[in-house]
């Protein structure tokens, strides 16, 4: 059998791409500069591939997305240099961002006009003509899926038969090239598609790849495909398929056989959870593949279930856990050296090398079926919210169109140069401690200036909005450089959850309750829910995930409870990922949003007069805003700046009568507030939900942005606030 691999991550051993790209954005290095680092970095993840595995795609290398690159090279998204390149993700008119088939991966969101022609305006591909050779294929995403992901504005089929065409014109430029193979990404595949859908990839596929049969290694991931006879049928020479995700793939292939005359591209190593494979099990479940007809050891290729950069890049940049914690785990490189370790066993080698690998990994591997038990959420009628108002009214006497921020502000390099020394225990906690004193000080006294109704304590003592509950919890263990991208250079270190959670001590008191003891206006309290908790995680459990969300709850609602106790009138429960944890296929919904909901509602369980927030951000909320009216929370803000205010239409569905706050700066783009926006989502908030229930603020948290233009907007977003209250009054 030979091994493939895809998807490695770009970030770096040492996060050289975010360093360069960064680099580029401050004016640091020039175009050639970037050009060059990025090159670099990919001959790094191209040389951790050649280590272990037979075949790897070229061209998977993105200087910020693989889905804005699509849109560049068939002509949605022109451009002359990086700078304009740049602006899609983070100009004046950056596109939107959306998370990516349920994972934390933020994409940008090409839109696309009816009647759109596309052309092969720029083929990236040609860049990394040095390692399209032999047998690496090149790496596309694929057609469907990139419209599938686009915002279609209308004739969705017309728009893919003429995408295909351009993807055939490319296929073909290569092939003038000496490119053999095509790699083609169709996650959207595993989709709950219609017939007509299905039936129109088949037509477009057959039409246009048709000559390119042989060439193509065709992958889906992410869950099952419900209709594999039709996907055989398309022109491919192999099919990559998930058999991690779900177990329905296997069963599939059982009743219904494979063809013999194209190639299995068996996901069995996961590259979505760090756990260590148990190589003898994987072994014994090959075994059960080679019994499936139409398959054998010479069709069938061993591979990850889905792209690599979900996980960190390799285990030797961790120098701080145990070898007994390290047993459990595997990053990006080590799946590679599993992919090896398989082979070499069903060669007859390595044997001994691969119990030993499997040794912990029993005890520790991750259950990935759904228990399909739905959970009894609160039953609360909107009038109940209406009468709960009137208590937080009071309690609170805040004016019309009330201005707060999300909750993190800007840390700068003197913060993270102070918290890794603490971290590394070269100063100690007092200096420490006194040093975030006078950071929640002069917030204070900033936000006293600038006149904003509700405020926060800047997080500055948080590294991030789920590492830093991970690190004060039981049960969790977090990494030194388990790096992992979430969007262009913005990274994180997901924890990895390992025992029962429990709240240990305080997370949040000391420094909410010092904020608050220096202001007369509300400071709210905040931490993130339990469910993003578990999402930006790594849950190597064997309990189901709604086990792991109610504990969870339980801890985050204790930490909710001793703020209320302590005088704090307003909870803020940042869920971002309720969304984006939502299961692919509609039949699973229902259980997870059940126990997702009943999860954020028992940390929200809290008096009457204590007023929730709950803070979500780039997500759709039209498939989902039955669920979110059964959480527990008076006031949302969401994300709405990109779309300028367009999203807050799902809420027309509903009778909603809670408060909103639609975010009215983008504060992913490089350029402070702008008035016109602004106003423009004020007004269709105005007109959707009524002037007593609208909140102003932007649309996440500062933490990234510098103190110049958060002082500019936050100026701007209290004079639009004041300027609200005198056109509606009060």
């Amino acid at each position: 059998m030979k091994t493939y691999a895809y998807g490695f991550p770009r970030l770096g051993k040492n996060r050289e791409y975010k360093k360069s790209l960064e680099d580029f954005w401050q004016g640091n290095i020039s175009e050639k500069g970037l050009k060059e680092a990025v090159s670099g970095i990919d001959q790094q993840r191209q040389n951790f591939y050649k280590q272990f595995v037979d075949i790897f795609p070229s061209g998977e290398m993105t200087l910020y997305d693989n889905i804005l690159d699509t849109a560049v090279m068939f002509g949605v998204c022109p451009f002359e240099n990086l700078q304009e390149y740049f602006e899609y993700a983070r100009g004046r008119n950056a596109l939107e961002m959306m998370k990516f088939f349920g994972t934390n991966y933020h994409y940008l969101v090409p839109v696309i006009p009816k009647g759109f022609k596309f052309n092969l305006a720029y083929n990236k591909l040609l860049e990394y003509k040095k390692n399209l050779s032999g047998n690496n294929p090149a790496y596309f995403i694929g057609p469907f899926t990139f419209l599938k992901l686009s915002r279609v504005k209308g004739g969705f089929n017309s728009l893919l038969d003429s995408l295909c065409r351009q993807y055939k014109n490319a296929f073909g430029r290569l092939k003038k090239q000496g490119v053999k193979f095509f790699h083609i990404d169709e996650p959207a595949f595993v989709l709950d598609l219609t017939k007509s859908e299905i039936n129109l990839i088949t037509k477009v596929y057959k039409k246009y790849f048709l000559p390119f049969k042989q060439n193509i290694y065709l992958f889906t991931y992410y869950e099952s495909v419900s209709w594999l006879k039709d996907l055989f049928s398309l022109p491919s020479a192999a099919i990559g398929l998930d058999f991690v995700s779900d177990s329905q793939n296997l069963k599939t292939l059982q009743k219904t056989g494979f063809p013999k005359d194209k190639i299995l591209v068996a996901g069995i190593i996961n590259g979505r959870i760090p756990d260590r494979a148990d190589i003898l099990e994987r072994v014994d479940f090959l075994k059960r593949l080679e019994s499936v007809k139409g398959l054998s050891r010479e069709n069938i290729y061993i591979s990850n279930a889905m792209p690599l950069f979900h996980i960190p890049v390799t285990l030797d940049n961790e120098k701080s856990l145990t070898p007994a914690k390290k047993k459990y785990l595997s990053f990006a490189a080590e799946k590679l050296y599993e992919l090896s370790l398989l082979k070499d066993v069903l060669s007859g080698r390595r044997a001994k090398e691969a119990g030993k690998w499997a040794g912990t990994a029993k005890k520790q591997r991750q259950s990935l079926s759904s228990d399909n038990k739905t959970f009894n959420t609160l039953s609360l009628r909107e009038d109940y919210f209406t009468k709960r108002r009137k208590l937080q009214d009071k309690f609170l006497g805040l004016p019309l169109f009330p201005s707060t921020t999300i909750g993190s502000f800007p840390q700068d390099k003197e913060l993270r140069q102070m918290r890794l020394k603490f971290r590394k225990n070269k100063i100690p906690a007092a200096v420490y401690n006194k040093f975030i004193e006078k950071k929640i000080s002069s917030l204070i006294e900033l936000q006293e200036k600038m006149g904003l109704d509700v405020f926060v304590h800047g997080e500055f003592e948080r590294s991030d909005m789920v590492e830093f509950f991970a690190q004060k919890l039981g049960g969790i263990i977090t990494t030194d450089r388990g790096w992992v991208i979430s969007y262009g250079s913005r990274v994180y270190r997901p924890p990895i959850i390992i025992g029962p959670i429990k709240r240990k001590k305080p997370l949040t008191l000391k420094e909410i309750l010092y904020a608050q003891s220096l202001t007369s206006r509300p400071v709210k309290g905040i931490f993130t829910g339990p469910v993003t908790i578990l999402a930006w995680s790594y849950n190597l459990r064997r309990n189901e995930d709604s086990k792991v969300a109610f504990e969870l709850a339980g801890a985050l609602n204790q930490e909710a409870r001793d703020l209320v106790k302590k005088g704090i009138k307003i909870i803020q429960i940042d869920e971002p990922a309720i969304k984006e944890r939502m299961p692919l296929k509609e039949k699973k919904r229902k259980s997870y949003f059940s126990w997702a909901v009943r999860a954020f509602n028992l940390t929200a369980k809290l008096p009457d007069k204590i007023q929730v927030h709950t803070h979500m951000c780039y997500s759709e909320f039209s498939d989902i805003i039955f669920w979110i009216m059964k959480m527990n929370f008076d006031v949302i803000t969401i994300e709405a700046s990109r779309s300028r205010g367009g999203i807050t239409a799902a809420f027309k569905k509903v009778k909603f009568s809670r408060q909103i706050g639609p975010g009215v700066w983008d504060i992913h783009s490089k350029y402070p507030a702008e008035e016109e926006v602004m106003r423009e989502i004020m007004k269709k908030s105005v007109r959707i939900f009524g002037k007593d229930k609208v909140w102003v603020n932007p649309d996440c948290g500062l933490k990234t942005r510098g103190w110049e233009e958060v002082i500019i907007s936050l100026r701007k977003i209290v004079d639009l606030a004041k300027t609200l209250r005198t056109r509606y009054g009060r």
